[in-house]
C-alpha cells in the first residue's frame, strides 16, 4: 500500500463498480463545493491494471475523482492497493453500503466546531453546498434541551417552524413540556403538540404604530427573525401586554377630531356606539372616527355616523314644581298637526302635475335658451343619481343644485343672461360626462361630445414612461415608426428612445382619440330606432297627449315622505337604500366640503 499524487484524468473507471445509477445533481453539487473549498479529504482507492495494462483502476471514490476533474485539479492524493481477485467488486459493495450519513445533530455539532475555529456561516455554506438558512436552522439546536437532542439524533426531527418554536423557549419550559410529551422507545415524538405547548404569541414591529420612545417606555424589545425574507422587517416581541399597551397609548395620543377608542367583539370586529351607522365611503367632516386594535394588534380605524339629536320644541318648555318629574327646559316632542292635504292627496297632486308638465313640454312653445336652462335644472331633481368622473363619486340632486341656482331668481323664476346659462350648462356637463373606466363611464355619449367640441387638442402628452410602459411591443414599435424613431432590439431601449423623442414633441396614442367607434354609433342609432318603434305613438307633437302621459305614469314617480318632505324614488330603489346599486348622494354641506365642492 502506498500513497501517490496523480492526475485524476489518468484514472480509469472500474467496470465492476457497484454504483451504476447516476447520482443526483444536488449531491454532485455538494461534493464539488467541498472539493473546491477543502480539496479531497479521503483519498480514492486505486489498484494497478491487470491483464497487461499499465494504468490504474479506481476501486473506491469514482464520484470524488469525477468532481476533482470538474474542479480542474491537476493532482490528487490517491491510495494504491493490490488488485483483488474479484477486481474490487466486494470492496465497492462495502464502500457504498456500510457508510452512514451524519444525522442533523452531528451536523450541528460539526458546524459549531467549525464556527469555534473561525469559520463563518457563509463559508461553511459554500464548503458544504448548503444554504445559509439551513446552517442557521441547524444552529438552533444549540438552544434545545439535551434529552430532546438525543431523540433528534435518532433521525426524528421536527420541521423548521416547530424547531424555531422549541428553540425560542427556555430550557425549563422545554424540560416541563418534554416530560409530558416524551415518546416511548421506537416511537416518534409528537412535535406538533410539543411546539404548540411552547409557542408564544408574536407581535411584529411592522404592525406597530408606536415609535422607539414608546417601545422603550413599555419595555418592548425586538427580536430578529433570522428565517424571514431579507427584504422584510421581521422583528418581533413576545411581550404582548407591553406591545398592546404601547399601541393603546399611541391611539390615545393620535386620536383625530371627533375620534374615540372603541372595543371589539369576539370576532375582532369593532363595536360601534348604539344607533351608530358605519360609513363605508369617504367620511364627511361631521362623521366620527373610531380607532381599535384588531386580532393582530394592528391599529385600525372605522368611520361612523351618529343620529341627529332631537331639537327642543319652541315654546314647550315647562317649569316643574317638583311633582311632575320634569326639569325646566326639558326636551319634548312638538305635537304633530294634521296636514291640509293627506299623503294620498299629495300623490294625486303629483300625478296631476306630472301629466301637465309632460304635456306642456310636448306642446308649449319653448325658447332655445329656456330649453337649455330647463335641461340644466332637470339634473337638480331629487330623482337624479349620476356616477360622476369629476371626483370619482356618486352625485345626487344637491350636487347639481349649485348649477341650477345660477339660473333662478329670488322669486323662484328663471332669471339669467346668456353667459350665465352657458357657464351653468358647461359646469353641468363637466359633472355628468365621463370617460373613466367603471361605473362613471358615460360611454359613447362622452366620446361623441368630446369629438364635437374638439377635445382631442386638450389631451396631454402621452410620451411618458408611465404610459409607454402600458404598451405592448407591437404598439411601441408602431408608435416609433409613426414618430420616425428607429426601433431598438430591446423593448426598454425603444421606450427610452421614445421618451427622449417626445420631450420636445406631443404624442397622443390613436386609441385615446375621442372619435367613437363606428359600431358604437350604429348600436346607438339602432337603440334609438327600436325605442321609436316601441313608442310609435309617443311623438312630441299634437298626437303626443294621452299615450305619452300613460307611459310616464308607468314610470316610478317620486313620493313625498311625511316626516321630512323629501322625495324618494319608489320601486327597486327605496328611500335610504345604501346598497352598491343605489349609493347615497352627497347631501350635506359638510359632505360637499369633504369632496372639494366649492360653495356657490
Amino acid at each position: 500500500m502506498q500513497i501517490l499524487k496523480l492526475d485524476p484524468r489518468a484514472l480509469k473507471d472500474n467496470p465492476d463498480d457497484t454504483r451504476r445509477s447516476k447520482s443526483s445533481p444536488q449531491s454532485d453539487a455538494l461534493l464539488l463545493a467541498t472539493v473546491k473549498a477543502v480539496g479531497i479529504i479521503q483519498p480514492p482507492v486505486i489498484s494497478p491494471e491487470v491483464d497487461g495494462g499499465n494504468g490504474y483502476i479506481i476501486q473506491a471514490g469514482h464520484r470524488r475523482v469525477k468532481q476533482a476533474i470538474a474542479a480542474r485539479l491537476e493532482e490528487i492524493t490517491v491510495l494504491v492497493v493490490e488488485a483483488a481477485n474479484d477486481n474490487g467488486a466486494m470492496r465497492s459493495m462495502v464502500e457504498n453500503i456500510a457508510r452512514e450519513p451524519l444525522n442533523p445533530v452531528d451536523q450541528w455539532r460539526g458546524i459549531e466546531r467549525l464556527v469555534a475555529l473561525g469559520w463563518s456561516e457563509e463559508a461553511i455554506g459554500v464548503a458544504l453546498a448548503l444554504p445559509v438558512r439551513q446552517i442557521r436552522k441547524l444552529r438552533l439546536l444549540a438552544n434545545v434541551l439535551p434529552s430532546m437532542l438525543d431523540h433528534m439524533a435518532l433521525g426524528d426531527m421536527p420541521n423548521e417552524q416547530q424547531l424555531r418554536t422549541i428553540a425560542a423557549a427556555s430550557l425549563d419550559e422545554q424540560k416541563e413540556v418534554w416530560k409530558a410529551h416524551k415518546p416511548k422507545k421506537t416511537e416518534r415524538a409528537d412535535w406538533y403538540n410539543i411546539s404548540r405547548a411552547l409557542s408564544k404569541t408574536r407581535m411584529f414591529a411592522k404592525d406597530a404604530s408606536f415609535g422607539d420612545d414608546l417601545a422603550s417606555a413599555y419595555g418592548v424589545e425586538w427580536v430578529e427573525d433570522l428565517f424571514a425574507p431579507a427584504d422584510q422587517d421581521s422583528r418581533y416581541t413576545t411581550n404582548v401586554e407591553a406591545f398592546l399597551g404601547a399601541q393603546q397609548e399611541w391611539m390615545t395620543n393620535n386620536l383625530p377630531k371627533k375620534g374615540a377608542i372603541i372595543e371589539v367583539n369576539n370576532w375582532g370586529q369593532p363595536e360601534l356606539p348604539k344607533k351608530a351607522e358605519r360609513v363605508y365611503g369617504k367620511p364627511s367632516k361631521s362623521d366620527h372616527v373610531g380607532m381599535y386594535l384588531d386580532r393582530d394588534g394592528k391599529v385600525q380605524s372605522v368611520a361612523y355616523r351618529l343620529p341627529e339629536e332631537k331639537k327642543r320644541a319652541k315654546g314647550n318648555s315647562s317649569t316643574t314644581d317638583g311633582t311632575d318629574g320634569l326639569d325646566n327646559g326639558a326636551i319634548v316632542d312638538a305635537p304633530k298637526s294634521r296636514p291640509d292635504v293627506t299623503q294620498k292627496g299629495q300623490d294625486m297632486i303629483g300625478d296631476f302635475r306630472t301629466d301637465a308638465l309632460h304635456e306642456a313640454l310636448g306642446r308649449a312653445p319653448i325658447e332655445d335658451d329656456t330649453l337649455m336652462a330647463l335641461l340644466v335644472l332637470a339634473f337638480a331633481g331629487l330623482n337624479v343619481r349620476v356616477d360622476s368622473g369629476a371626483i370619482d363619486t356618486v352625485f345626487g340632486s344637491k350636487r347639481f343644485k349649485r348649477h341650477a341656482a345660477r339660473l333662478i331668481g329670488e322669486d323662484g323664476k328663471l332669471a339669467f343672461d346668456g353667459e350665465t346659462l352657458r357657464v351653468a350648462a358647461r359646469s353641468m356637463l363637466i359633472d355628468v360626462l365621463s370617460c373613466r373606466r367603471g361605473m362613471s363611464n358615460s360611454g359613447v355619449a362622452s366620446r361623441i361630445a368630446g369629438d364635437a367640441i374638439g377635445a382631442d387638442s386638450f389631451l396631454p402628452n402621452m410620451g411618458s414612461e408611465d404610459f409607454l410602459l402600458c404598451l405592448s411591443r407591437q404598439a411601441m414599435e408602431a408608435a416609433a415608426k409613426e414618430a420616425n424613431v428607429l426601433p431598438r432590439q430591446k423593448v426598454r431601449e425603444t421606450r427610452a428612445a421614445l421618451i427622449d423623442h417626445f420631450k420636445e414633441e406631443r404624442f397622443v396614442h390613436a386609441s385615446a382619440l375621442f372619435a367613437p367607434d363606428p359600431q358604437d354609433i350604429a348600436d346607438l342609432i339602432k337603440a334609438g330606432v327600436v325605442i321609436d318603434e316601441d313608442n310609435a305613438d309617443a311623438h312630441i307633437g299634437d298626437d303626443h297627449a294621452e299615450s305619452d302621459a300613460a307611459e310616464d305614469a308607468a314610470v316610478d314617480e317620486p313620493t313625498v315622505d311625511e316626516d321630512d318632505g323629501l322625495a324618494a324614488p319608489e320601486g327597486d330603489l327605496p328611500a335610504g337604500d345604501t346598497s352598491d346599486d343605489a349609493p347615497e348622494a352627497v347631501d350635506s354641506d359638510e359632505e360637499q366640503d369633504a369632496y372639494g365642492i366649492a360653495a356657490e
